[in-house]
């Protein structure tokens, strides 16, 4: 499912959200952004990024509100890290607030945060795994499946507290109740209804800002409202699971410390790092904690517009915490809270060295000198770049200091449209400006040209002799390429610049077509002469038959007369 999307009509030649995708799952196709579904972990670093508001969030707003309007049971479990996000007096203000909108029961996610602790317990405390993983955050999830599927086995066999609780809440009221769940993570959209093995457990996801902007529309001041209970028995220190190093402090406790050491990393290139350790074998025996989201959920992507001090929401959640473990646990088994991960590694196709510099002398880049590796594109290199390119992921366009080199002025754009071969040569025989042609037939980039003579790389005399004389050459037949192109030389003297724009047109394909024609007519030519000198032979021998027979008939015809009159006299 898409949970993340671009609208077309904003995104033009920015990528910035390609430049902030650590997993490059966003392709550009007709100079517009998409988002590729199997590659996308749903982190929302473009959403965050994006200058032009052009990405979108599949919202359940609307299904939500329905509920509501048919008078269905709805529970809401709201993430530990509104505490620190939606602005109150007292925390059971929101419980008031979400009632008002209609919700039957308010319940904290962190009730199921408990259960996960008391299953990542039962895992430290059985030292069979090597290293665990928590399995909490979704885009983690997501980002260990599909692109380090070789960690899938240290994955911690537990679903996320969010599906815990929307399990629970299930269970005590029955398969009809409709659960959603609001927090600040837009992950959660593809855990709850795009992953199959967790489907059913909730029903519709809502962030921090859809629910201010629907408290507005109903015209609801979280300050003016009462203070009430949550529907849930207090999860005490479960409820730090949104800050970094909360999941370790809710499951390693001092009884538990001498089993595995404690690992919390966050953010996306942290988390990747990490993984790419794992995969060496560089840790061991480590309970790790994972996040995409830098500073944990509590700096999720749909919580920033309210707080962007990361140390002022921590000191607010960690000022409600008990620092204590939840004494009433729910009652799930591990059975119904298990959870099994495996590797969905992604198959892209790998060029090949030859298809890689292809692409990247289609851009002018003919030498590792050319490859500027500035990132503009999105791509850290020049090289990923190309691949991305081959991949369909990206376009060539999207190289801006080639971009920029063309755009330069339009005389840049005909040169380069132009089939002819062009050079501007300085009174110094020094390359001055070639277009992609000339680029082409002196094998190097243009960056790279026009630090070299036009000597280095063609036979000059005529160049050098015109910039001499000033006078022009026009349409002067020439070999270049060592012998394998034909072109007419036509060289001009430009006084501005005390240079010369030379130009070759190949005219090797038109020469051997008049070769071709050539050819033709002497074998035409000689076919005739044959002809004709077999009609000479045939006449004559025609001729001499005519004769011999022409003789024959005479000495007959006169003998047979003589004998006629010889019996006439007798």
């Amino acid at each position: 499912m898409r949970v993340i999307d671009f609208k077309d009509a904003k995104c033009r030649h920015c990528y910035k959200c390609v430049r902030h995708c650590a997993v490059k799952a966003i392709s550009v196709r007709d100079e517009q952004a998409r988002i590729m579904v199997d590659h996308c972990i749903n982190c929302g670093r473009c959403l965050e990024v994006c200058p032009q508001n052009a990405k979108t969030f599949s919202s359940d707003l609307d299904r939500v509100k329905g509920y509501l309007r048919q008078g269905l049971k709805t529970v809401i479990s709201i993430a530990p890290s509104y505490a620190g996000v939606l602005d109150f007096d007292r925390p059971g203000q929101v419980v008031d607030a979400l009632q008002r909108l209609g919700f039957f029961e308010v319940r904290e996610t962190a009730e199921g945060a408990a259960l996960v602790t008391n299953e990542y317990k039962k895992l430290v405390r059985a030292g069979t795994m090597p290293n665990i993983i928590t399995t909490c955050c979704p885009s983690v999830n997501d980002l260990i499946e599909k692109y380090y599927p070789d960690c899938a086995a240290l994955m911690a066999p537990v679903v996320s507290p969010m599906i815990a609780h929307g399990r629970y809440i299930k269970k005590i009221y029955g398969p009809d109740v409709k659960v959603v769940f609001l927090g600040p993570c837009i992950a959660k959209k593809q855990e709850a209804i795009g992953d199959q093995r967790v489907s059913g457990a909730v029903d519709a996801i809502l962030t921090f800002e859809e629910l201010a902007v629907w408290l507005k529309e109903a015209g609801i001041d979280l300050h003016s409202c009462e203070d009430k209970s949550m529907g849930n028995p207090d999860p005490r220190i479960n409820r730090l699971y949104p800050v970094s190093g909360g999941v370790i402090q809710s499951v390693i406790t001092e009884e538990d410390a001498d089993g595995y050491h404690k690992v919390f990393v966050d953010g996306l290139e942290n988390c990747m790092e990490m993984l790419e350790c794992l995969q060496k074998g560089e840790l061991d025996h480590c309970f790790i904690e994972a996040n995409v989201c830098e500073g944990g959920c509590a700096k999720g992507p749909a919580s920033a517009h309210w707080n962007t001090s990361y140390v002022k929401t921590k000191v607010r959640i960690e000022n409600v915490v008990t620092y204590k473990a939840a004494r009433e646990l729910p009652d799930m088994s591990t059975e119904e809270l298990a959870k099994i991960f495996g590797g969905r590694g992604l198959t892209d196709p790998i060029p090949s060295e030859e298809q890689i510099r292809r692409i990247l002398r289609s851009t002018g880049k003919y030498s590792p000198e050319d490859e500027l590796n500035c990132g503009a594109c999105g791509y850290s290199t020049c090289r990923e770049k190309a691949a991305a390119v081959f991949q369909g992921k990206a376009e060539l366009s999207m190289c801006m200091p080639y971009a920029l080199a063309r755009a330069e002025s339009m005389s840049n754009v005909v040169m380069d449209a132009t089939p002819n071969m062009v050079f501007i040569i300085g009174n110094d025989m020094r390359i001055l400006e070639c277009n992609r042609k000339g680029q082409e037939l002196l094998g190097v980039g243009r960056e790279e040209a026009v630090r070299r003579y036009i000597f280095e790389f063609i036979e000059a005399e005529d160049i050098e002799q015109a910039l001499l004389t000033r006078e022009p050459v026009y349409h002067k037949k020439i070999r270049l390429d060592r012998g394998r192109i034909t072109a007419e030389e036509t060289i001009v003297y430009i006084d501005s610049l005390d240079a010369v724009l030379v130009t070759f047109q190949d005219i090797t394909r038109e020469e051997r077509i008049r070769e071709q024609h050539y050819n033709l007519k002497v074998e035409t030519v000689e076919m005739a002469q044959k002809v004709i000198e077999k009609q000479m032979m045939v006449a004559q021998e025609i001729a001499g038959l005519l004769g011999e027979t022409t003789a024959e008939t005479k000495v007959t015809l006169t003998k047979l007369r003589d004998s006629i009159l010889n019996e006439e006299d007798n």
